[in-house]
């Protein structure tokens, strides 16, 4: 279904993006301070939970595009590159800032999972994210769209809470190794900024 060559670059772009501190990362970090470990985890797998459905919104939406038109399909894609490119760009302009934790306040588990989940279905940027990124690696040539989708999802969301999960195992380490290297959050943006205007161009050039 997928080449190796796809594959894998969607694995190590979706690696860069995890290692650049954001929301989730936050999120995650809050929830761990203020319920432990598992609060953490909790969260993390409602954040990726949330994200699978965006998948599922994404790939149902996307696929129907594509049995009513290549063309539109191509558009759509063409269209979500160009998005990203703006993001990229966007991101490398914009002046860094200390990234603060989201406020929140102490709750059961269950609760931090289920608010983990409707803070990310809701969070109209993931939506937008999901239907520019997923396009950029679906090929229809290779197979039934829909399941590329899905297969692309599923990797996402599995790296994204083994990501938080070991963000909330290890905590304590990770602060004070985000303490010396103080120049990521100098950097983030213009890290992820890159790779979203290298994802941007990838597209640009395979369409000519």
């Amino acid at each position: 279904m997928f080449d190796i060559s796809t594959l894998s670059t969607f694995v190590v772009v979706v690696m860069g993006l995890f290692l650049i501190p954001g929301p989730a990362v936050f999120l995650t970090i809050t929830r761990t301070a203020q319920g432990g470990q598992k609060a953490g985890i909790m969260a993390g797998a409602g954040i990726a939970t949330g994200d699978f459905i965006h998948t599922v919104c994404a790939a149902v939406g996307l696929s129907a595009i594509l049995m009513t038109s290549a063309l539109a399909f191509n558009i759509v894609k063409l269209a979500g590159a160009a998005y990203l490119l703006y993001m990229g760009i966007k991101a490398i302009l914009e002046k860094s800032a200390d990234a603060a934790a989201p406020a929140a306040t102490p709750v059961s588990t269950l609760s931090v999972y289920s608010q983990a989940i409707v803070a990310e279905v809701l969070n109209p940027k993931t939506a937008l994210f999901f239907l520019a990124f997923l396009p950029q690696f679906v090929h229809p040539e290779q197979g039934t769209p829909i399941i590329q989708f899905l297969v692309l999802g599923l990797i996402f969301v599995l790296m994204s809470i083994t990501y938080t999960t070991l963000i909330a195992v290890g905590i304590r380490p990770l602060g004070k190794l985000i303490k010396r290297i103080s120049w990521i959050g100098r950097w983030s943006g213009k890290i992820v900024g890159t790779i979203y205007i290298a994802l941007g161009l990838k597209v640009a050039f395979q369409s000519r």
